[in-house]
């Protein structure tokens, strides 16, 4: 089922860690455990992970550091990260999405939810991308979907796989008004039970990436959000 894919732990309290490395084995994971932020990065950079699971919360460095270091690798920028946290606040999941994370979980959380977001981001790492459309522009915003690159005015920005898919989306469906549930679907896949609010986060952190160029992202109240060349402001 998932091809021994490896995955990095990056948890201090060590009986959550193992719980976590004795369930991902049960699933046909192989693990790998950092106990602390400065090994984690030493551990991401130097070796090969499908995935990384980084709590929030660490000794060393904090898990929000972690993430920033291991985005701005070239080896690592695309690794997808599951951020773990005891802490639920909104404000916190947008820190957690907004340095780089693709998936938040709040702890405590059960086994099964977990390994169901997991093979959720993994699925979506692995989704072919579609060559017919690979440049896709917007004003001074343009994105390869081949080489998973965005610019704005020239200068490269750091999107999260997710962040990346639902701005493609919006690209693609060219002015059209796409849903929060179908910018799910088309982000992170059929079938994932994420709320719709997770769209309106990641949405945040996608404007604050894209700054000054962020003005033809528009929401539609009640809808769903979509992409004008002549937008200046929200609709």
């Amino acid at each position: 089922m998932s091809d021994e894919r490896h995955i990095l732990i990056v948890e201090d309290e060590k009986d959550l860690a193992d719980v976590l490395a004795y369930n991902l084995k049960r699933a046909g994971y192989r693990t790998t455990h950092a106990a602390d932020g400065r090994q984690a990065v030493d551990l991401a950079t130097s070796r090969n992970f499908d995935l990384i699971l980084l709590d929030l919360m660490l000794p060393g460095l904090a898990g929000t550091e972690v993430a920033t270091r291991i985005r701005t690798q070239p080896a690592t920028s695309h690794t997808p990260i599951i951020m773990l946290t005891a802490k639920g606040d909104e404000v916190d999941q947008l820190v957690g999405l907004t340095v780089g994370a693709d998936d938040y979980i709040t702890k405590p959380f059960s086994t099964k939810v977990l390994l169901a977001r997991i093979e959720a981001v993994l699925r979506r790492a692995a989704m072919p991308r579609d060559a017919s459309s690979k440049l896709l522009r917007i004003g001074a915003v343009e994105l390869n979907t081949e080489t998973h690159e965005a610019t704005a005015g020239g200068e490269l920005l750091k999107f999260t796989l997710t962040e990346f898919r639902l701005l493609a989306a919006l690209l693609q469906a060219k002015g059209r008004v796409l849903s929060r549930a179908a910018l799910i679907n088309k982000a992170m896949g059929p079938g994932i039970m994420v709320t719709e609010r997770t769209v309106d986060v990641h949405m945040t952190s996608v404007r604050k990436k894209l700054g000054d160029h962020a003005g033809f992202l528009l929401t539609v109240r009640g809808v769903g959000y979509r992409a004008a060349e002549d937008a200046t402001a929200e609709a």
